[in-house]
């Protein structure tokens, strides 16, 4: 049977005699920017996650980029980040003026080997970026302790993990400020661009409220450089009805790993690895393979979807050939971003359609 990638389709004709009511109540007000909804989303957030403030932005990558800038990264300074990520997290780092430095994965998690991290720091770090990667958590503890013993911020990138736990904490309240995307196709999604920091820090609060909205919190009264990143208000009404059914969906999405890892046990692929501190929440289920290519176009003969997530590590990237990085510094992410491979998965993915992707890949080479 044809599997799509996502599904969004389904998921919207689910919520729409919920959404609509919603959307056209926002037009009929009139209240496109910084209404109602987005106040009482932020709260809701604020709430779900488990800190006293969410500053709603108009993307993941604003999220991060105001909240570096809030915690006063600036030229000449240097933040750490792990090399395997989506590339917004270095992006941000770099729009601040500062240098991203990069650190190697854990080759279990995918997500950055707080091992690494000690090496990376200079007197010029001001920040950790630990990357909360394909719905996994980051190994916090320890880089909670790098952090405290230099008298770093933390700035967690949960942009691919709303709702993932940290030894029974969610993730976004493990660090000085945490970012979230609402990109459609993310656990919690809009039906566009939209961003969240959430923070438990008053004074960092003010400060991204006033970034976030050109450097005021008075109109015409602009006490800092700031910019327009706001979350609209339309997107802020359909992510109120989202949130409530967060934890379903990411039960649902735990309900097919599990299946994919029964299924794939003796595949000739590597299944994702969910580690005892963790509550991974699956937002990309993503297989190892030394035959991508020739699964990936076996896949799609067989009307599968897939994708990749990411081919090249960031050092390795046109933009950051300045930084005089070489293939080889980073072994663990080079040697998988050659292998992996992104399975369907979304909420709504049934046990038939996880059984032909299964049934596709153990077919494969036999």
């Amino acid at each position: 049977m044809p599997v799509p990638f996502v599904d969004l389709k389904t998921q919207f004709a689910d919520l729409k005699d919920e959404i609509l009511p919603r959307v056209t109540h926002v037009m009929q007000n009139a209240a496109f920017i910084l209404g109602d909804d987005v106040a009482e989303f932020e709260r809701e957030f604020a709430d779900y996650i488990g800190v006293k403030h969410a500053i709603g932005v108009a993307s993941g990558t604003d999220a991060l980029l105001l909240a570096l800038r809030a915690a006063g990264v600036g030229p000449g300074d240097e933040v750490v980040l792990p090399v395997n990520t989506f590339i917004a997290t270095a992006i941000a780092v770099s729009l601040t003026g500062a240098t991203p430095v990069f650190v190697d994965m854990d080759p279990e998690t995918y997500t950055i080997d707080p091992a690494g991290i000690e090496a990376r720091i200079s007197d010029k770090t001001k920040a950790i970026v630990p990357v909360h990667l394909y719905g996994h958590p980051a190994d916090m503890d320890p880089i909670a302790e790098i952090a405290e013993k230099r008298s770093l911020s933390i700035v967690e990138d949960a942009c691919q993990a709303h709702g993932a736990e940290y030894k029974g904490r969610r993730v976004g309240a493990l660090g000085n400020t945490a970012c979230f995307s609402f990109y459609p196709s993310k656990n919690l999604g809009a039906f566009g661009d939209g961003g969240m920091i959430a923070t438990d820090d008053p004074v960092l609060y003010e400060r991204i409220t006033m970034l976030r909205n050109y450097g005021q919190q008075v109109k015409n009264e602009h006490a800092v450089l700031g910019m327009n990143s706001r979350l609209d208000t339309v997107q802020a009404a359909v992510l109120r009805v989202k949130l409530p059914r967060l934890d379903g969906w990411n039960d649902g999405r735990r309900r097919a790993a599990a299946i994919y890892g029964e299924l794939l046990a003796d595949a000739d692929v590597a299944v994702p690895v969910e580690q005892p501190w963790a509550k991974h929440v699956y937002h990309l289920y993503v297989v190892r393979t030394a035959h991508r290519a020739e699964l990936q176009a076996f896949l799609k003969d067989r009307d599968i979807d897939s994708g990749v997530h990411y081919p090249v590590p960031i050092h390795l990237q046109p933009c950051y050939s300045g930084l005089g990085y070489r293939e080889g510094d980073f072994p663990a992410a080079e040697g998988c971003a050659g292998e992996i491979l992104s399975l369907p998965m979304y909420p709504e993915i049934t046990e038939e359609q996880v059984c032909s992707v299964a049934d596709a890949i153990g077919a494969f080479r036999s």
